[in-house]
């Protein structure tokens, strides 16, 4: 899969020091991905079984065991993973994240 983009993650974990630990972790799974070729929901569902899936492609990843949240619309039949968010629980309550 092809991740668009790195930069919106990196300025979330080197923007704010609070936020610093979720370097690694963001990582392993931007890597995760980069190595994926996900066809459709049930094959993300699949590696990542604690992710949520929402309508039209979008789905929600939980990063650092829970911490934080990148939620991201997949295009399946392109190959492409679209970061539209990442943040912490709270931040990530007051998004909607079906059309972030």
């Amino acid at each position: 899969m092809r991740v668009i983009a790195l930069s919106t993650l990196r300025e979330f974990w080197t923007g704010k020091a609070a936020y610093a630990d979720a370097r690694e972790p963001t990582l392993a799974w931007y890597r995760h991905v980069l190595r994926a070729d996900w066809h459709s929901p049930t094959e993300v569902k699949r590696e990542f079984g604690s992710a949520s899936i929402l309508r039209d492609g979008r789905v929600v990843f939980n990063i650092a065991g829970n911490k934080y949240r990148i939620v991201v619309w997949i295009n399946y039949p392109y190959r492409v993973v679209y970061v539209r968010f990442i943040g912490t629980h709270a931040q990530y309550d007051r998004i909607d994240a079906q059309t972030i």
